[in-house]
């Protein structure tokens, strides 16, 4: 509403360089952001759990047959147990295994911030170092990203973790298409 100028946003007139509502607007980003980010939470966690149940369920635990692919991440150690277990390799789903990866990451970001003075939650460069494209991120750090050559990308800055409803969504059907492969007699 604030961008579409329409009540009760309809800008007064003013010679104020600054956007009028300009504090309604990042209060207002700033609540979707800590929306989204609970989101990628939940859904992150219910993909655990799905893995743990799948354990469960077939008796077999992962235990210290797979320690050192759990110290990399739950989803390494569970790709890494299908696989010695069960002889699925979760690369033949045809699904964006790193858009599963980084969700996982991204909600370790948000989980386990490294500042408590900022309001946002950062990719760090290691996290960067991983990922060929975040997609947890905005238009516009996408766009600069995509506009450097591929020798000369890197980040001034980290970019922070942006969710929006259709990368939400996105990631929320990457993780459903995943779970009916594997469920697939």
């Amino acid at each position: 509403m604030i961008e579409a100028e329409e009540e009760p946003y309809v800008p007064p007139y003013s010679e104020d360089e600054e956007p009028a509502f300009l504090t309604q607007w990042l209060e207002a980003e700033e609540s979707l952001q800590v929306l989204g980010h609970a989101c990628v939470s939940m859904l992150s966690a219910s993909f655990h759990l799905y893995f743990k149940t799948w354990e469960r369920q077939f008796n077999v635990p992962a235990g210290d047959k797979y320690k050192s692919d759990f110290k990399r991440g739950w989803f390494n150690g569970y790709k890494a147990y299908f696989l010695g277990e069960f002889r699925v390799a979760f690369e033949d789903s045809q699904c964006n295994l790193g858009l599963l990866e980084e969700l996982v990451l991204a909600r370790n970001r948000v989980q386990h911030p490294e500042s408590i003075t900022s309001q946002s939650t950062y990719y760090s460069e290691d996290d960067l170092k991983k990922l060929q494209s975040p997609f947890f991120i905005d238009n516009r750090d996408f766009e600069l990203f995509n506009e450097q050559e591929e020798s000369e990308r890197g980040w001034l800055m980290p970019p922070a973790i942006h969710v929006t409803p259709e990368k939400f969504l996105a990631a929320v059907s990457e993780v459903a298409r995943f779970a009916e492969w594997l469920e697939k007699p």
